[in-house]
């Protein structure tokens, strides 16, 4: 009798201990679906699997100068890291960034970098996500050399190359991780505020994005991000050039850094992330 009361004891207790064992369990589940899964959240389900078991999403940004973050006067890294913050809060996801912006850098160097460096490769063959800025210093080599001289039909051929080497870029990032989507940033027009002179410059951007956009719509999972109405005229539309007495101009641009009238500025490198992070919204759950 006193044997059978015994087991009747220990069963109750071993029922006991499993039960609160699954609610604990269960709690961690819950818990663990709404901190990676935020209401309204567009994660698809590989992407929340994928949180689940490793909580980080890698983040490698390649480019120049936009990428470097110049004209970032927090010199945190312009709009890499207010991209890596908005993802982070958005998706509840821990965003490690790697920066290999260089400034000055022409898409020939950029693909020397990431063809002679094993860190980025490296970097790359881990990417979650990857952006690439480039561009702009290709304009403005041709803007150099052809100074004296220059016109539309300066950019005919150097044009032809730079695409050339565009795809050269991305065929590297892709020998190396196929699966990550890559945001390409579009390059902007500042030149007209330096260049007034050149009133060509805005149809040859338009005709270097359309390129661009074209040579990223050939890949698989890679996006162009257009930014040039984003930056061109500032904040609200506002016009860069203002004239005033005596044959002197105003400069001005609210989105673009006051010292070189070129490089965005804190409010410039905001609106980038935020053209990217909406990109990224859009694409998340293609497969």
């Amino acid at each position: 009798m006193r044997q059978n009361k015994y087991k009747n004891r220990l069963t109750r207790w071993l029922i006991e201990i499993a039960i609160f064992v699954v609610a604990i369990f269960v709690l961690f589940i819950g818990i663990g679906y709404f901190w990676i899964k935020p209401v309204g959240s567009v994660l698809s389900h590989k992407d929340w699997h994928s949180a689940l078991t490793q909580k980080r999403l890698n983040y490698v940004a390649i480019g120049d100068s936009l990428t470097e973050g110049v004209g970032d006067q927090t010199d945190q890294g312009g709009f890499v890291p207010l991209l890596a913050n908005t993802l982070d809060d958005h998706y509840g996801i821990s965003v490690v960034s790697q920066n290999f912006g260089v400034s000055g850098n022409t898409s020939t160097q950029i693909y020397k970098r990431m063809t002679t460096q094993k860190k980025i490769q490296s970097a790359i063959k881990k990417a979650d996500l990857i952006t690439i800025t480039v561009g702009g210093n290709d304009v403005m080599k041709v803007i150099r050399t052809e100074l004296a001289n220059l016109s539309e039909k300066s950019f005919v051929k150097p044009a032809k190359t730079y695409q050339k080497q565009i795809e050269a870029i991305f065929d590297d990032i892709r020998q190396y991780n196929s699966e990550a989507p890559v945001y390409v940033l579009g390059i902007y027009n500042p030149f007209y505020l330096n260049f007034p002179e050149i009133t060509q410059m805005q149809t040859i951007i338009d005709d270097w994005n359309r390129a661009t956009q074209e040579s990223v719509a050939k890949q698989k999972k890679m996006y162009f991000v257009p930014i040039n109405d984003l930056l061109y005229r500032g904040i609200a539309g506002t016009e860069g050039i203002t004239s005033s007495g005596e044959g002197t101009q105003t400069i001005a641009n609210n989105a673009l850094f006051e010292e070189d009238h070129f490089h965005p500025n804190n409010i410039g490198y905001q609106i980038m992330s935020d053209a990217v992070a909406e990109a990224y919204k859009e694409h998340v759950n293609e497969k």
